[in-house]
């Protein structure tokens, strides 16, 4: 079965990159995520570090599941072509049989005597290169499904380093952040007034206003510039009900700091999880509502690319995302992120300040 399918493969258009150069350059990431890693024991600052580390095994990692889509893709396609051409192969496959399995006196005789087999012998020797041509792309094929095996089999380890570097990595970085001692504060939070607030809103929109109207002044602007980095790797979904955006990203994804800012809040609120607002500069808000983990406290001042915290949900195994590849198009468990910018008392599009075409 898989023999046949292998002969349809060769119809199929290549990629751009092949699965082995996809695993390839994955390994190649994860390995410097791990050297990052340990680089990272013996930073001067172990957070700008560790933040490094865990966005590079973020990047490894999907790398990674990527490569081993186009494995599970490939196998897909010839399976699905096997299905569509099983007669013509059948045919090719007991041809060649009955060929190996013939004594060569009798391909020599035919009934019709010697004419009959000169004539029988030219349309074999015409029949012959186009049967050798074909048992090639199938022994080639074949070496190249031993191939992709190994591979995957590779790749299924690097990938559970990977998934055991990036969890360690990220514990690491949570304790780094609770030792920190040295960011600069601009105001001390006052835990009265925040209880009083909360207590006072019903909308997260509602609550930003107020957190503004509270906050103390900030002497610096900052123009729109359009081309900030989300504060979190994903893609931005469509949704026309909300003030804001929701991004959808990876489970324990890292989310950090787009610009330099003021966290002016950072905790649960209604029905969004938890919330950090930030002011990166005078009357603007940055509102990043879905976070499981939330990192850094009211009044200090985060520098841009500074962790703010993890999303939710619980990153796939090996098992689950081999699963996830066997299946294409299966839910990964992706989470999703809300973003929202105001300017004064009213929200703005985030387009203005972020480039949102990035994933």
């Amino acid at each position: 079965m898989r023999i046949a399918a292998l002969l349809i493969c060769l119809a199929l258009p290549v990629a751009a990159q092949s699965p082995g150069d996809a695993a390839q350059a994955a390994a190649q990431r994860l390995e410097a995520a791990q050297m990052r890693m340990a680089e990272a024991r013996g930073a001067p600052d172990r957070v700008k570090a560790l933040t490094e580390t865990v966005q590079a095994y973020e990047d490894g990692l999907t790398a990674m599941r990527d490569s081993l889509r186009q494995v599970a893709m490939r196998e897909t396609a010839i399976e699905t072509d096997l299905d569509q051409n099983r007669e013509e192969v059948a045919k090719l496959l007991g041809v060649l049989q009955t060929i190996s399995q013939t004594p060569a006196p009798v391909l020599l005789t035919h009934p019709r005597g010697p004419l009959g087999a000169a004539r029988s012998g030219m349309m074999v020797a015409d029949v012959t290169p186009a049967l050798q041509a074909k048992v090639m792309v199938l022994q080639d094929q074949l070496t190249e499904i031993t191939q992709l095996r190994t591979l995957q089999q590779d790749a299924v380890r690097m990938l559970t380093d990977g998934l055991g570097g990036a969890q360690t990595a990220r514990a690491a970085l949570g304790l780094a952040i609770s030792q920190r001692t040295d960011l600069p504060l601009r105001f001390q939070e006052d835990p009265i007034q925040t209880a009083l607030l909360l207590a006072s809103t019903d909308t997260l929109a509602a609550f930003a206003s107020r957190m503004a109207d509270s906050a103390p002044d900030l002497d610096t602007r900052i123009a729109p510039t359009g081309n900030l980095p989300l504060p979190v790797r994903g893609q931005v979904l469509p949704d026309g009900d909300r003030a804001g955006i929701l991004i959808a990203a990876a489970p324990r994804a890292l989310v950090t700091a787009p610009i330099a800012a003021t966290i002016l809040f950072r905790g649960p609120l209604l029905e969004y999880g938890n919330v950090m607002i930030l002011e990166p500069s005078a009357d603007v808000l940055f509102v990043i509502a879905g976070l499981a983990e939330v990192f850094g406290e009211p009044g200090e001042i985060v520098a841009a690319g500074a962790p703010l915290g993890l999303l939710g949900g619980e990153q796939l195994g090996v098992d689950g995302i081999l699963t996830e590849n066997s299946q294409i198009g299966a839910d990964d468990g992706q989470q999703t992120l809300y973003l929202e910018v105001r300017e004064g008392q009213s929200p703005v599009n985030p387009d203005a300040w972020f480039a949102l075409e990035q994933e």
